[in-house]
């Protein structure tokens, strides 16, 4: 396997940004993983999926390692669900499309989520009322410390909003993902915007609820060839009871979920558009004019100058109505 020198990265991050790696390797399997691990034990390591949900704002002294695992494979089938293994390298929407294809659901509101499939778990991706929890069983890993694989299921995980075992301690590359899709679909609404979307039918295929998903990313979320972004650059706050009443003495409209025992969730997006950031732009970095949650680089290659603006939407946000913002990307 090829070890590169001094790579650049731009190519390999959303925003474009350019960073330069002391070393950088593409393992096509988990034994050439293993093998690069016990060559570098010393090396402080980055593992990059297909970098749509981060950013460099530096060079980085170590080796990253980017695994290229692309195989699907059907591992059990009955007349209820399929056990589908997805490779770490899988492009997210084509996987998601491909089982839409085949009748599988339960990946279809996560339609054109831009990334890999290797990624999915480790941020817990999630849109329009569902999560890639909900349908993983097992994800297959190797440990960075010790190069030994070891597999995690569902309750190991420790899945929560946004967040997973592999975020937080950022110990496991993962090489592949297994998950338990069902046979048979019907539609239950659970984002207002979907069921518009769907125009009152109210017992849609798979192919109508990903079309009309995708048609509403494709309104909302600028193309990411044409203007470099991250996706939702914040995560939606969550809030106490106590918060959640302070913040409505502030805004009257704002929307409030409930989401378990004294806990809520508000619109991070809404809350930027309040603070008066919708569209805004300072220097070669914004948000786009259509979706407040989204930063859009308007042609910088410095990731400092993207950080720089950021932080001045939280800043703002939590000057206004003091909620602290946390970025839902990966800043290095």
């Amino acid at each position: 396997m090829k070890i590169q020198h001094s790579k650049q990265l731009q190519q390999y991050n959303s925003f474009r940004t350019k960073a330069v790696a002391r070393l950088f390797c593409e393992p096509q399997s988990v034994d050439e993983l293993t093998e690069v691990l016990k060559s570098f034990p010393h090396e402080n390591i980055l593992i990059l999926g297909a970098g749509n949900n981060m950013f460099f704002t530096k060079d980085f002294d170590g080796l990253i390692i980017k695994p290229e695992m692309n195989e699907i494979n059907i591992i059990s089938e009955d007349e209820n669900f399929a056990e589908i293994e997805a490779g770490a390298a899988v492009e997210w929407d084509n996987f998601v499309e491909r089982c839409v294809s085949k009748g599988y659901s339960g990946l279809e509101n996560l339609s054109l989520i831009p990334g890999s499939v290797g990624a999915s778990p480790i941020q817990n991706i999630g849109a329009y009322g569902s999560e890639v929890k909900d349908t993983i069983t097992l994800v297959k890993t190797v440990d960075i410390k010790t190069g030994e694989q070891k597999i995690f299921t569902n309750d190991e995980c420790r899945f929560g909003y946004r967040d997973s075992i592999f975020k937080q301690t950022r110990r496991y590359i993962i090489t592949s993902v297994i998950f338990r899709l069902s046979k048979s679909f019907t539609y239950v609404e659970k984002y207002i915007d979907l069921s518009r979307e769907l125009k009152g039918n109210l017992s849609p295929s798979l192919t109508q609820v990903r079309k009309a998903i995708i048609a509403i990313r494709t309104r909302k979320l600028p193309d990411v060839n044409k203007l470099p972004n991250a996706g939702s650059f914040f995560k939606n706050p969550i809030l106490t009871k106590d918060e959640k009443e302070a913040l409505q003495n502030k805004i009257i409209d704002v929307p409030i979920y409930n989401i378990g025992e004294n806990s809520f969730k508000t619109s991070a997006a809404f809350l930027i558009e309040k603070a008066g950031f919708k569209g805004k732009t300072n220097g070669k970095v914004g948000t786009y004019q259509n979706h407040a949650l989204v930063v859009i680089n308007l042609g910088t290659e410095d990731g400092k100058d993207i950080l720089n603006f950021a932080q001045e939407i939280i800043n703002e946000v939590d000057k206004q109505f003091g909620i602290k913002l946390e970025p839902e990307v990966w800043i290095f």
